[in-house]
């Protein structure tokens, strides 16, 4: 963008600068700390320049929104066009409360749906088990039966809502209860649009929920994408996740490196089923964490279009403009969240939602102030409702396509972070033999991607503990005497209502047609058939998820995680 000339005067000026008028303040006041740095400790500069971005390609590195290499937008308008997708996370007790919060929700402008679930569901068993016991309800909603999905989207057009499910070793069972009540309502299956987790990678990397080992999981995972494609076109059948890989304590540039990895692992996975790459990319979906170091984040997303964009193309032969756009939901940082003075967190949410909006995300989740001690309530829900409707509406920062474009300090993060992110992503590669695939799944079994998060999380620690890192209200800026708001809890009674249903399906269904579809899923499983279609069956005779996601755990055993020393 500039000649060796130009550069070499701004050199010189900066050189000046430095020496007469910044050198003699340095000396007289000094700067407030030795260091500065993002939260992922990766260091900034005092000031940046065009020769800090000496080589950017405006063309190639930049382009234009809508166009490749997408880094500054996967749209040409951008929130000019539409605003972003306004998901707020809801889910807790039996079918009814939450069913109650999504009309809450909706009513309250917002635009799209976003499902908690219990431990019991995300795990795959069923409220009656005896590993459920005083778990039912307590942390996200509890699903059992085609009959909670019936309950839980009780006055909800299906055709008409984008719903998103965070949940991942079961996920196919709640895909299909989602098919499944698409099919009651009269909704065309090609018409329903959402997303669903089923990340399992990520679950070996960091989450930590499984049921079956990886490899098994990776093919359950393949068979969603290969159903959706056929089934559910505007339905996105995983959502590539790095939130939860950013909240085990990676830092920026590992979520962005292993979240990727995962995603072109997926992809190989997918290629070797005989899928095209061009009919199943457009519907791969992915999940990033918001922080608190704006340009840290806003670089992040920046950076991760263009990786994406290139190693589709170079690596997997992608052509359609819709396989090589890398299309993301946000969620703000839910570790950056604090019990001590929860009124903080509005703030700390502001400004990460900010960053998410900045970087171009598609949808966008902004925690509510108050989970640091409980489930949201209401008004808590509310108050991140409308920071999101206030980023939009009022604050401007909708209006322009990518504003920090250009900015020579995110021009070079950006290059920082893409260039960094990629030494992974190759170190990966290599030690799958070539197979990004083979390394993420190697990786898993060496214990790789724990060792490197639980390292960068532990320096964040000793930076917390030592005050480096400050945390207002915590280690700086305390107070004695802390308010807490009133929070939401879950009555005991909602495990008893849910376990008297599950009870009355029990008895109410047809056991020869469960036994039936269990055995047919069973077979298919044996023989290496796509599952989505038995399990879909399966749901609508009202087995359970437990009885489903049995079926899997009896061929294939259980995981137990080992952690290998090299």
């Amino acid at each position: 963008m500039y000649d060796e000339d130009d550069l070499e005067e701004i050199r010189q000026a900066r050189e000046e600068w430095e020496e007469d008028t910044l050198g003699p303040t340095l000396e007289r006041f000094g700067e407030r700390k030795d260091r500065f740095a993002t939260v992922s400790n990766l260091e900034v500069d005092r000031l940046y320049d065009p020769s800090d971005v000496a080589d950017l390609d405006l063309e190639e590195d930049l382009g234009y929104p809508g166009e490749e290499p997408y880094t500054r937008g996967v749209y040409p308008t951008m929130y000019r066009g539409r605003s972003w997708t306004m998901r707020q996370f809801a889910g807790f007790g039996a079918a009814e409360e939450t069913n109650e919060r999504f009309h809450y929700l909706i009513d309250e402008g917002q635009t799209g749906l976003s499902t908690a679930f219990d431990m019991p569901s995300l795990m795959g068993i069923d409220s009656d088990d005896p590993m459920s016991i005083g778990e039912v309800g307590k942390e996200g909603v509890a699903v059992d039966t085609l009959r909670d999905m019936e309950i839980l989207f009780d006055g909800i057009d299906l055709g008409e809502v984008s719903t998103s499910f965070t949940i991942n070793p079961s996920a196919p069972v709640i895909y299909a209860m989602y098919v499944a009540l698409a099919d009651q309502q009269g909704v065309p299956r090609e018409e329903i649009r959402g997303t669903i987790q089923n990340d399992m990678l990520k679950e070996f990397i960091a989450q930590k929920e499984w049921v079956v080992p990886p490899e098994p999981s990776l093919d359950v995972v393949t068979d969603t994408v290969e159903f959706a494609v056929e089934e559910t076109p505007k339905f996105k059948p995983i959502s590539i996740s790095g939130y939860h890989i950013r909240e085990a304590g990676s830092t920026a540039v590992q979520e962005l490196a292993f979240t990727l990895a995962d995603g072109f692992a997926y992809v190989e996975d997918a290629i070797d089923r005989g899928l095209d790459v061009d009919e199943f990319a457009p519907q791969l979906s992915f999940f990033f964490n918001s922080h608190n170091s704006i340009f840290e984040e806003v670089a992040k997303f920046r950076a991760a279009r263009r990786i994406y964009a290139t190693v589709m193309e170079e690596w997997y032969d992608a052509e359609a403009d819709a396989s090589k756009q890398l299309k993301f939901h946000t969620q703000t940082a839910g570790q950056s969240l604090t019990a001590q003075q929860p009124l903080n967190n509005i703030v700390r949410v502001t400004i990460q939602a900010l960053a998410g909006v900045l970087g171009g995300t598609q949808s966008l989740h902004t925690n509510s102030f108050d989970e640091a001690l409980a489930l949201p309530s209401e008004e808590a829900v509310r108050v991140a409702l409308r920071t999101q409707q206030i980023i939009a509406e009022e604050s401007g920062a909708a209006d322009i396509i990518d504003p920090l474009g250009g900015s020579f300090a995110v021009e070079s993060l950006t290059d920082e972070v893409e260039e960094k992110a990629m030494a992974y992503i190759e170190e990966i590669k290599e030690m799958g033999d070539g197979s990004v695939r083979d390394g993420v799944l190697e990786g898993i079994d060496r214990g790789y991607f724990h060792r490197e998060i639980q390292e960068s999380s532990y320096e964040y620690q000793e930076r917390v503990e030592d005050g480096e890192e400050v945390v207002v209200g915590v280690n700086e800026y305390e107070i004695e005497e802390e308010t807490k708001p009133e929070i939401l809890t879950v009555d005991e009674e909602v495990q008893e209502r849910q376990l008297d249903r599950l009870e009355s399906v029990k008895e109410e269904r047809d056991d020869d047609a469960v036994e039936a579809a269990l055995d047919a899923l069973e077979d298919a499983v044996e023989n290496d058939e796509n599952v989505m279609p038995y399990i879909v069956d399966a749901v609508k005779t009202y087995a359970t998820m437990g009885e489903i996601m049995a079926v899997f755990e009896e061929r294939y055993g259980s995981y137990q995680e080992t952690v290998g020393l090299a």
